[in-house]
């Protein structure tokens, strides 16, 4: 397991988008087991009553979307792009037939696996994840070590998939909303499980772009439409300004694309089986999330670029599932 043990930069995309393990300020720092089961911050299991109560809202069978495939431009060079993440050059793609999830994976969805399976999270097993500060009252974020690059990620001893905030914390009431504290291990877990695997990051942005042709968002070229939100970005001034609600909103939240995915930017980030560098220890996440903001991060588009490390959890992470076909 990664430890939380200094600033040590492993991507180059800013750590506001997928600050990983080990982008930690020295002070305060934490020390966990590399072992499976976890050292001492080790977090309980959550309450199988209430994994029974978050199953009641998962659908009954797994639902996937049929794409045909085909080739088109992916990448992007235009002026919102980041070349340093990778974004270009443009290129022409062939993606074979695939099928992939309309939405991210819920919380109820999740909750169903780890009942079937007693499965345990990076983030319970290391005792902690990482936390967007706005999320959480100001006496207890101004004790917890931060992200030194982006120090509205806090360290928060018991943040989990179930308690997203830390202790105190729970996600009934978000049974409809994407899963988070999820490392990309985490993720292939569950979707080895239900018999799928994670998108490449070629399959990813060929079912976000709905079969539009370089368009930034997966409408077209208009981030708000006359004057309407089309995607959870985060409102008012980022990162303590905020005009408006800040966090996951259901994953069938505003319209679906051309091919009827929800949520491709926006939301959450969504980890692919892709390295974002030709590491396969540093996968790329796609899409953006609520914290995005263009006054920081604009990667609320469908070929933006991010990353952390495959045992990084995040409350802003999530995950969709893929199929061959």
């Amino acid at each position: 397991m990664a430890k939380l043990e200094g600033m040590v930069s492993t991507h180059d995309a800013p750590s506001c988008c997928g600050a990983s393990r080990g982008e930690v300020d020295d002070a305060g720092a934490s020390e966990f087991a590399e072992s499976e089961s976890g050292g001492p911050g080790a977090m309980p299991a959550p309450p199988r009553e209430m994994l029974q109560a978050l199953t009641a809202a998962a659908p009954g069978q797994l639902s996937l979307l049929g794409l045909d495939g085909g080739a088109f431009q992916m990448g992007s060079e235009d002026q919102l792009a980041y070349p340093q993440d990778g974004e270009g050059p443009v290129r022409r793609v062939k993606v074979t037939p695939f099928a992939i999830a309309a939405t991210t994976v819920t919380v109820a969805e999740f909750a169903t696996f780890v009942l079937a399976t007693g499965y345990r999270s990076d983030a319970e097993r290391m005792g902690d994840s990482l936390v967007f500060s706005g999320k959480l009252e100001s006496g207890v974020a101004d004790s917890l070590p931060r992200v030194a690059d982006a120090p509205w990620w806090a360290v928060v001893p018991g943040a989990t998939w179930f308690s997203p905030e830390g202790p105190g914390s729970e996600v009934r009431g978000r049974e409809d909303h994407p899963v988070t504290h999820v490392s990309q291990r985490d993720a292939q877990a569950y979707a080895e499980w239900v018999g799928a695997r994670l998108p490449t990051e070629e399959e990813w942005e060929f079912a976000a772009r709905g079969g539009l042709d370089q368009q930034p968002y997966p409408w077209g070229g208009v981030r708000d439409p006359e004057g309407q939100r089309r995607m959870n970005i985060f409102p008012g001034s980022f990162p303590d300004a905020p005009d408006g609600p800040v966090g996951t909103v259901p994953v069938r939240s505003y319209a679906p694309n051309g091919y009827g995915l929800f949520n491709v930017t926006g939301n959450v980030w969504e980890w692919t089986a892709s390295p974002f560098h030709g590491d396969r220890a540093v996968p790329a996440m796609r899409g953006g999330s609520y914290m995005c903001h263009e006054s920081y991060c604009r990667r609320y588009r469908t070929s933006a670029r991010s990353s952390a490390t495959a045992d990084t959890s995040l409350g802003h992470t999530g995950f969709r599932l893929a199929l061959s076909r």
